[in-house]
């Protein structure tokens, strides 16, 4: 079964957690000021090798080639899966880059050559490789993060620490955890967080319905990543992510990155596209989101 999935998922009762204490410090150190102009919100899906968007999302027709290209002109960010197999080339890289429009952001993950040995990569190269791999994305790099395995529980804080300590500080990141371990115990949630936010790294929140724990609304750094799980475009998926967009109007951070994520995401840019008009409606953020292709027969009706 995958991560937080459940058999009956509009049996959940699905709500936010209660703001914890320690975020309203940091808010005040992190959220824009009045002065700084309104908070961009980055919505975007796992990947644009999709070709069930093709005659909705993406030009009928539409080629594997340009699939990035049209996935560009439907989201502003992704949460950029292929980096956790393997460290792109500078050619790959330079080719990304050229293909998305100015305000598209890259959420590259840590590869897991790094995120899946137990030094978490301090004893090799990979972790310099994979940073100079990312400067090629340039003002279009958006927030790398690192998801643990499920296995690696708070025991091994330590290890994050010196991780932390080795990436660039001027490098945007996220760290996911997943071991139950880490919320089980209050102290062990703290000591991460602190951890976090005393380097400016975000801490990645999960909204799964059978993980409710990992939906944690910490805020650690001056932007917040959130994976949204959703159930197929149920009744509750579109409650869900009004909520956040109501949690994000509040916490008025400079940056978020919000990935919804559906069965298998071929309904991904459904909750994109919803997600993204509620937010239009509620002229708070600089955002944009999908809209169904229209070809020339479509666009000669209006």
């Amino acid at each position: 079964m995958k991560f937080g999935q459940v058999p009956d998922p509009a049996a959940i009762h699905y709500e936010l957690p209660v703001e914890p204490l320690a975020n309203a410090a940091r808010l005040d150190r992190f959220e824009l000021g009045a002065d700084q102009g309104r908070p961009h919100i980055y919505l975007g899906a796992t990947g644009w090798s999709m070709k069930e968007w093709v005659g909705k999302w993406y030009p009928e027709g539409a080629k594997p080639a340009d699939f990035l290209l049209y996935y560009g002109e439907q989201f502003n960010t992704i949460e950029l899966n292929t980096t956790h197999y393997r460290i792109p080339t500078t050619e790959t890289v330079e080719k990304w880059y050229a293909t998305v429009p100015p305000d598209f952001r890259f959420c590259p993950k840590v590869p897991k050559s790094i995120s899946h040995v137990n030094d978490l990569g301090a004893g090799g190269d990979a972790l310099p490789r994979f940073v100079a791999a990312l400067d090629g994305l340039r003002e279009k790099m958006g927030c790398a993060f690192i998801q643990l395995p499920p296995y690696f529980g708070a025991d091994r804080l330590a290890v994050v620490e010196r991780f932390l300590d080795r990436w660039p500080r001027l490098l945007p990141l996220a760290v996911e955890v997943r071991h139950a371990s880490w919320f089980d115990d209050p102290y062990a949630t703290e000591a991460l967080m602190d951890a976090l936010a005393a380097r400016g790294v975000a801490a990645v929140i999960s909204d799964v319905a059978g993980r409710r724990d990992v939906l944690h609304g910490y805020v650690t750094a001056p932007r917040t990543v959130v994976r949204f799980v959703g159930n197929g475009l149920i009744e509750s998926d579109y409650s869900r992510l009004a909520s956040w967009a109501e949690k994000l109007r509040e916490w008025n951070l400079p940056e978020s990155f919000i990935f919804p994520h559906e069965p298998e995401n071929v309904l991904a840019p459904d909750a994109s596209a919803w997600l993204a008009d509620h937010l239009a409606a509620m002229d708070f953020a600089v955002t944009r989101g999908p809209s169904p292709h229209r070809g020339p027969e479509q666009m000669t009706l209006f």
